[in-house]
């Protein structure tokens, strides 16, 4: 059974949509863990600032079914699939890794390019799984973190609700 690695992020009342992903994640995943919550700025496009965790979770659902299931939930959250790529959202999901699995489509790379060049991806991850190995790179997830500018992608770990570490 694979384990899969997913990216949550939002920046329109984070708290309420990360806290409605969560249970929903939960419900469709159970034994699912997550990762600290991380407030930085919003990427590609002026906006308030997102907050962001990396879930985790093995499942029998094929790559699409954990997609599919993924766009239901950002649904629930009021995402719709027409909205602009670089713009606000109630709610992101991202399949960053599927097991070891290595695709390249026009609608899913894996393992997620940016998981590479993202704070906001790869230090969840590295909080998450800092012992697993990158599908590609054949490295640890903590080694990659241990390697990432953090200075020029800061991110403040924030307590779930928003709330920023004492």
């Amino acid at each position: 059974m694979p384990h899969v690695y997913i990216a949550a992020g939002s920046n329109v009342e984070p708290e309420h949509h990360l806290a409605m992903a969560s249970r929903e994640l939960e419900q469709h995943f159970p034994g699912v863990q997550f990762s600290a919550w991380y407030r930085n700025r919003a990427v590609g496009f002026q906006g308030d600032d997102f907050i962001n965790f990396v879930a985790g979770f093995s499942t029998d659902l094929a790559v699409e079914g954990v997609v599919e299931r993924l766009h239901f939930i950002e649904a629930l959250c009021g995402r719709t699939r027409e909205a602009p790529r670089w713009a606000p959202r109630t709610m992101d999901l991202d399949v960053l890794l599927y097991g070891d699995l290595v695709r390249q489509t026009a609608l899913l790379n894996l393992p997620r390019p940016d998981l590479l060049t993202r704070a906001y991806m790869l230090g969840p991850l590295a909080d998450l799984a800092p012992g697993l190995v990158h599908p590609t790179e054949k490295i640890t997830i903590g080694e990659l973190w241990r390697r990432f500018d953090r200075a020029a992608h800061p991110l403040v770990r924030v307590r779930p609700g928003g709330k920023g570490d004492d």
